[in-house]
């Protein structure tokens, strides 16, 4: 049987959710579609999505339809989780981009629309919220063309009887869907595109579209429509798919999740138009694509097999199962492409490839680990990297995962009884290696630094830190995460460090880069002497230094050391190597010789035009610069550059100036010289 496996993506509110649920609904998986509102959502499980009604971790259903097994990847919509989304699409084939005719392409909207391109997976678009005929189909195609930049074919369209949506048109088969007696969307055998009706003359009109478009890759299309002859679905549908993988366009359909209306017409789509999945290498068993913690259970993987294998041919410990909401359901067999929960002997790592006979290659980097550090023979540049919790740019593609998120926040944690010290900081570590957007900083007085991407990712982890792992911890209040740069040369120092016989000597000096980068160079006797485990223990405790900063404000960033000399005794362990470098770097770097940078945030924000002067008040106040103002007479636009310290809280602010009207959301401009 052929697999998809699909992701659906959107903005917050377009109606993702409903949307999946109205898929599981018409493949029969659920016997009714649950709700957000009400809490129901087959897909949102966690206590935390329940309360919020918004989707955090990706949830993964199965089902099957028209002979085609589909895995589904509900993803986030919210901001502080797009980590999540960008797993999802490494374990993928194709995606739906659900988009709101209420609200247009929103900021989300282009955002998912970017990180679908930029992963090549190919995708359709669902117009939804169309039960409201207020809301126009024909403008948010509009706005899909200038925003997205795509032409969008649109394949199916609603029909509405007395202002109420009633059906939809199905372009490819020529056919009208509605409800049946049940509320499951069938086609109704009674009615004839030949009747001519408006309606069918509508029909008639996007499949004569749908064939001009087809044609530009099909030349035997092509032929027909030059001639006028009639072009059949199933010649169409040829076209069509290849229409389906060119990015200038996009397949489209409309309708609502809501009332189940065109699901059915989408549906068939991913099975005509989206890739089967690929070729994998042989002598692979299958990669780890997610980690997950359940209470009671433990942790298991989310994993995509490489693989056909019968249970008596598994390796040793491991156990595969069906993952639904967050059930498992044994299997006997695993095929390839397919998605499965796995529990494995040893502690996996997210994108970790496991051979045929359960055992990793040491060598290979994942997702969750740091990678191995780069060795050089020459005394020049070693080691840079863009990012201060990155570790090696050179790195496999698999840990740009971590490196592309930047945590803005920072949050002091730390444990109600020492007793507990252990088991907190190991449930921080799992977490960590769950989210590769979430950081844990240890510190040396017994608390732990919580880096996080924003406020509701921070609220949700200390939730599940008590629901799922039993932690009591006493957390402060989050803190802005600003930068730390170097102001002038600096250096160079000694610092020596000695434990009973063993000593360790660092002579070191520091200086300013223009960018964000980290440089460390290191003497060509010390690379030419030390072995391996040495020089890397010095670079990751000098990149490790950074960390926390000199003014425990934020990560140290664009700077470059020089290591001029290095000495250590036989024996010598890698904490002792710590400690001298980090002594080293606080001996060298004063609270005056660096400056603060603060991220500066671009608010995009649309309300109704009766509170488009309180909020743009409200935005003034927070010290925000009103950079481009727009509307449609109805509803207010505006983009705003707005210091990340002044918007704490700002969620609560803008939901009581415009009474909960108001959608808004906000991205990374840069780092500017704080004035304070």
């Amino acid at each position: 049987m052929p697999i998809r496996n699909i992701a659906i993506l959107a903005h917050v509110d377009a109606g993702k959710t409903t949307l999946s649920e109205r898929i599981l609904f018409a493949a029969g998986e659920v016997r009714r579609p649950g709700k957000v509102e009400e809490g129901l959502a087959t897909m949102d499980y966690m206590p935390e999505e329940k309360e919020r009604g918004i989707t955090i971790e990706s949830g993964v259903a199965h089902f099957e339809w028209k002979n085609t097994w589909f895995n589904f990847i509900d993803t986030p919509g919210h901001v502080d989780f797009g980590a999540e989304v960008d797993m999802a699409l490494g374990a993928v084939e194709g995606a739906v981009l659900v988009v709101s005719a209420a609200s247009g392409v929103e900021t989300q909207t282009i955002a998912a629309f970017r990180k679908l391109r930029e992963a090549g997976v190919p995708v359709i678009l669902f117009i939804n919220k169309l039960d409201n005929p207020d809301y126009s189909l024909d403008e948010t195609l509009i706005n899909v063309e200038e925003l997205l930049g795509v032409r969008p074919v649109l394949m199916a369209l609603p029909e509405y009887t007395s202002g109420k949506m009633s059906g939809v048109l199905d372009v490819l088969s020529q056919s009208r869907l509605t409800h049946s007696e049940t509320g499951e969307e069938v086609v109704d055998e009674g009615w004839n595109v030949e009747d001519g009706w408006d309606n069918s003359r509508e029909l008639k009109k996007h499949y004569a579209e749908a064939v001009e478009f087809a044609s530009n890759f099909d030349d035997e299309i092509l032929k027909l429509a030059m001639d006028g002859k009639a072009v059949a679905p199933k010649m169409l549908l040829r076209g069509l798919r290849r229409l389906a993988l060119d990015k200038d366009y996009a397949l489209c359909y409309a309708g609502s999740a809501l009332e189940g209306y065109g699901v059915r017409s989408l549906i068939t789509a991913l099975s005509f138009f989206l890739p089967e999945v690929p070729e994998f290498n042989a002598g692979e068993l299958g990669q780890v694509i997610r980690l997950r913690h359940f209470k009671g259970v433990g942790e298991i993987s989310l994993f995509r097999s490489h693989t056909a294998m019968e249970r008596k041919e598994w390796p040793a410990g491991f156990e595969f199962s069906r993952l639904k909401a967050n059930l498992l359901v044994p299997v006997e067999e695993i095929r390839p492409g397919d998605i499965y929960a796995m529990r494995a002997p040893f502690e996996t790592e997210l994108g970790q490839v496991i051979n045929l006979d359960g055992t990793c290659d040491p060598e290979q980097s994942s997702w969750g680990q740091r990678p191995r550090e780069p060795y050089s023979s020459e005394p020049e540049l070693v080691l840079k990297s863009k990012n201060p919790d990155a570790r090696n740019t050179d790195a496999p593609e698999l840990q740009s995962i971590r490196d592309k998120y930047r945590p803005l926040l920072q949050t002091r944690v730390e444990c109600l009884g020492s007793e507990d010290y252990h088991h907190v900081e190991k449930s921080l570590n799992t977490l960590s290696r769950m989210d590769p957007s979430f950081r844990v900083q240890k510190d040396d007085g017994g608390f732990w630094y919580l880096h996080t991407v924003g406020e509701v990712q921070l609220e949700v982890l200390l939730a599940r830190l008590k629901r799922e792992f039993g932690c009591e911890v006493r957390a402060g209040s989050p803190e802005v995460r600003w930068q730390e740069r170097l102001c002038r040369e600096v250096g160079p120092v000694e610092n020596t460090f000695q434990v009973g016989p063993h000593k360790i000597s660092i002579k070191l000096s520091a200086s300013p880069l223009d960018s964000e980068a980290h440089d460390i160079r290191l003497s060509a006797e010390f690379l030419e002497t030390a072995p391996r485990e040495i020089l890397a223990g010095v670079r990751s405790a000098l990149l490790e230094s950074t960390e926390i900063g000199v003014l425990g404000k934020g990560a140290l960033v664009g700077l470059r050391f020089e290591v001029h000399e290095f000495t250590w005794t036989e024996g010598a362990l890698p904490p002792m190597i710590k400690k001298a470098c980090a002594d080293a770097v606080i001996k060298l770097i004063k609270p005056a010789d660096v400056r603060l940078y603060e991220p500066v945030m671009e608010l995009s924000l649309e309300c109704p035009v009766n509170f488009a002067g309180l909020v743009t008040g409200d935005i003034q106040s927070r010290d925000g610069k009103v950079k481009e103002i727009g509307g449609d007479g109805k509803t207010h636009f505006l983009k705003a550059e707005v210091p990340l310290r002044k918007i704490f809280g700002y969620a609560t602010g803008v939901r009581s100036i415009s009474k909960g009207t108001a959608l808004y959301s906000m991205r990374l401009l840069g780092y500017r010289p704080s004035s304070t």
